[in-house]
C-alpha cells in the first residue's frame, strides 16, 4: 500500500489531521492500535480554545459542537471561601467552548467514515523505517499478518506511550519533564453542574475543579496523593471532600448522586525536542504533555495539527517546503508558552507536600493580586482562551 501521509494514532489529533488533509485532496492512512470502542471510551478534557473551535469548523466537523457545546465567557477562581471571576470576553474579546473530547473524536470518526477514509484499527507492532531517507515506510501486524505502507511522510499522533517519538534517535532527541507529586481523582455524574462556568479552587486540603460535559453531566476533580487508589474513594467520601474545598455557597447547592466513571490521573509536564526528524512529524501527546490545570492538552494538539496541515498543504499544492522545515520550531514556540501557563496554574492552585503554611499564603496572595489587577487577569485570560497560532 502507498499513501502520501501515514498517520500513527487514531485519536483526535490523527483523525483531525486526516480529515483536514482529505479536504485538501491529500491521501492519508490512519493506524490505530486500539479498537474504535476503546478510543471513544476515553474520558478526556472538554474545554476548547476558540482557535480549536475554528479548526474543527474548517475540518467540517463543527455542526454538532456548535449545536450542543457551551460557550463560556469566563471562569471562576476560588480561595478562602470567595470567588474571583476572570471575564474572558471583556478582557480579550474571546471565549472558550465546553465540548468533550469524546464528542470531538466521535464527530471526526463520522466525518472520516462519510468520506471513505482509511482508518485501520488493531494495528500491532507498528514500526517506522527509513525516515531520514527517500524510502520511508511503516510496517504493522494485523490479524497475524504483516503489512507495509510506503509513504511520503509520517505523522506521529500516537500519544505519550506511542512508538513515533522513540523513532527519533536518542542522540537527536532531547526530553524535558517534571512529574508532580499528586494526581487528580475525577468523577463523572449524571447531575446538573454546580455552576454555569468552571470553578478552580485553591484550598489548604488541596485543589478542586468543578466542570461539566453538558447540562446533565458534571465532571469534578479533587487533588489526591499518588499513593491513593480509586477503590479508596467511595462516592460519599468524594462528595464530602469536594464540598470542603469549594466555596460554601457552591457546596450548598451541589447536586450529588452515583458516579458513572471514576479514575485517578497523574500530572506531568513533558516536552520532546525536536518535533520533526526527517520525514517524521510529531503532534500532540507524542511530543508534549501538560498538566490539565490550564486546559491545554487537546488544544496544543490542535495547534500542532494546524501547523502541520498548512505545511503539508503548501508542500503538495505549491511545492513550498518552508512550512515543513519550520514546523518543529513554530510548534515548539507555542508549546513552551502553553507549558508555562499550565505549570503556573498548577503551582498556583495545588497543595504541594513541601509548601507549608508560607507557600499556602503565597498562593492566596497571588489570588488576591489577581482579584485587584486587571492586567494580571488579562494575562491569565489571554493564555486560557489560547494564544494566537
Amino acid at each position: 500500500m502507498h499513501t502520501q501521509v501515514c498517520i500513527i494514532g487514531g485519536g483526535p489529533s490523527g483523525l483531525l489531521l486526516s480529515q483536514l488533509l482529505h479536504r485538501e485532496g491529500i491521501e492519508t492512512v490512519v493506524l490505530e492500535r486500539r479498537s474504535r470502542d476503546h478510543v471513544l471510551g476515553r474520558i478526556r478534557a472538554g474545554v476548547l480554545e476558540w482557535g480549536t473551535v475554528d479548526l474543527l469548523r474548517a475540518a467540517g466537523v463543527g455542526e454538532r459542537m456548535d449545536a450542543e457545546g457551551f460557550v463560556h465567557d469566563g471562569t471562576l477562581l476560588a480561595a478562602q471561601n470567595r470567588t474571583i471571576r476572570i471575564d474572558f470576553r471583556r478582557l480579550t474579546g474571546k471565549s472558550v467552548m465546553v465540548y468533550g473530547q469524546t464528542e470531538v473524536t466521535a464527530d471526526l470518526y463520522a466525518a472520516r467514515d462519510a468520506a471513505g477514509g482509511c482508518v485501520i484499527h488493531g494495528a500491532e507492532d507498528v514500526a517506522l523505517h527509513d525516515l531520514d531517507g527517500d524510502g520511508a515506510h511503516v510496517t504493522y501486524r494485523r490479524d497475524g499478518q504483516e503489512h507495509r505502507i510506503a509513504c511520503d511522510f509520517v505523522a506521529g499522533c500516537d500519544g505519550f506511550h506511542g512508538v513515533s517519538r522513540q523513532a527519533i534517535p536518542a542522540s537527536v532527541r532531547r526530553e524535558f519533564e517534571r512529574v508532580y507529586p499528586f494526581g487528580w481523582l475525577g468523577v463523572l455524574s449524571r447531575t446538573a453542574p454546580v455552576e454555569d462556568e468552571l470553578i478552580y479552587a485553591n484550598h489548604e486540603r488541596g485543589f478542586a475543579l468543578c466542570s461539566m460535559r453538558n447540562a446533565r453531566l458534571a465532571r469534578y476533580y479533587v487533588q489526591v496523593p499518588l499513593s491513593d487508589k480509586v477503590e479508596d474513594w467511595s462516592d460519599d467520601a468524594f462528595w464530602t471532600e469536594l464540598k470542603r474545598r469549594i466555596p460554601a455557597e457552591a457546596a450548598d447547592r451541589l447536586e450529588t448522586g452515583p458516579t458513572i466513571e471514576k479514575s485517578i490521573a497523574p500530572l506531568r509536564s513533558f516536552v520532546c525536542e525536536p518535533m520533526r526528524w526527517g520525514r517524521l512529524f510529531l503532534a500532540g501527546d507524542a511530543a508534549h504533555i501538560v498538566p490539565p490545570t490550564g486546559a491545554k492538552g487537546l488544544n496544543l494538539a490542535a495547534s500542532d495539527i494546524f501547523y502541520l496541515w498548512h505545511a503539508l498543504r503548501d508542500h503538495y499544492r505549491d511545492g513550498d517546503a518552508a512550512g515543513l522545515e519550520g514546523y518543529s520550531a513554530r510548534a515548539l514556540a507555542r508549546v513552551w508558552k502553553s507549558e508555562r501557563f499550565s505549570w503556573s496554574m498548577t503551582n498556583l492552585l495545588h497543595r504541594f507536600p513541601d509548601q507549608g503554611d508560607f507557600g499556602q499564603r503565597m498562593q492566596e496572595s497571588e489570588l488576591d493580586y489577581l482579584e485587584s489587577s486587571e492586567a494580571a487577569q488579562t494575562a491569565l485570560a489571554e493564555n486560557y482562551v489560547g494564544l494566537p497560532y
